[in-house]
């Protein structure tokens, strides 16, 4: 952070959104915590990191985009379990729940970067997806620089608190998906496998 400054925390942020792995529970709090040693500009700190998430974010819907809704069913109708129905019913959630969706997903560990795709399939109108990203992202990554800020050397604090939600999502997600090949594989009911 002391070499890279704002904008290194701004990059490490639109990486994160690419690569989920690298974790913005860790990035925001060290450079609100660079910012409180006078090594950083808080609002630089908040700037960068909030234009590197949508920077990240837009080039995930990008990817969206590029895929499209023939490619991804034909990808799903190719994968064992998966039917054309599933991606139907996904399509019409996201439809309904598209908004919501994005800003909400901005705060969630893992689908922070996830919910761009499906915006970028189902074509979401890019400045409504800007729009949302930036006020979602601000608050995630203000949250943490704060709280990094205000710790100050023990910034750390935040990774800890922050790992017990992110292992909560994870753990949902992880008997999500458990679920769905439980039912899938007792009850496979009718529905196209291939478009």
């Amino acid at each position: 952070m002391d070499t890279l400054g704002a904008p290194g925390a701004g990059a490490a942020i639109a990486l994160e959104n690419l690569f989920p792995p690298l974790p913005s529970e860790v990035i925001l709090p060290l450079a609100g915590f660079t910012a409180s040693q006078g090594q950083m500009n808080l609002w630089a700190a908040l700037l960068c990191t909030t234009l590197g998430s949508v920077v990240g974010a837009v080039a995930l819907y990008g990817v969206g985009a590029l895929l499209g809704r023939d490619r991804l069913i034909a990808v799903a109708a190719k994968l064992p379990l998966v039917k054309v129905a599933d991606i139907e019913k996904t399509e019409r959630w996201f439809l309904r729940h598209g908004p919501k969706a994005v800003f909400l997903g901005r705060m969630i560990p893992l689908f922070r970067s996830l919910i761009s795709v499906p915006a970028g399939v189902e074509r979401m109108s890019l400045p409504l997806f800007t729009v949302l990203t930036t006020v979602g992202s601000a608050v995630w990554n203000t949250l943490f620089v704060l709280a990094g800020y205000r710790l100050g050397e023990d910034w750390s604090k935040v990774t800890d608190a922050v790992g017990l939600y992110s292992k909560g999502v994870g753990a949902f997600a992880a008997l999500a998906v458990l679920a769905f090949l439980v039912v899938r594989l007792t009850r496979p009911g009718p529905g196209k496998r291939r478009a």
